[in-house]
């Protein structure tokens, strides 16, 4: 489900770059990678600097 919805996203992200001509709606699906990420580490029970550097001492 979330696939989906991520490439539907991009889709409309090029969609809109192609007829607004502007590049700047590229950076739409790399945005939402993020926000993505961002909520799925506040979902996680542990306080979020631990949960930061967790994610970020995995080798």
């Amino acid at each position: 489900m979330l696939l989906a919805i991520f490439w539907s996203i991009v889709l409309a992200s090029i969609v809109f770059m192609v007829k607004k001509k502007q590049p700047l709606f590229l950076g739409v699906p790399i945005l939402a990678l993020g926000v993505y990420i961002l909520i799925e580490m506040l979902r996680v029970p542990l306080p979020f600097a631990e949960t930061v550097q967790f994610v970020f001492d995995l080798q």
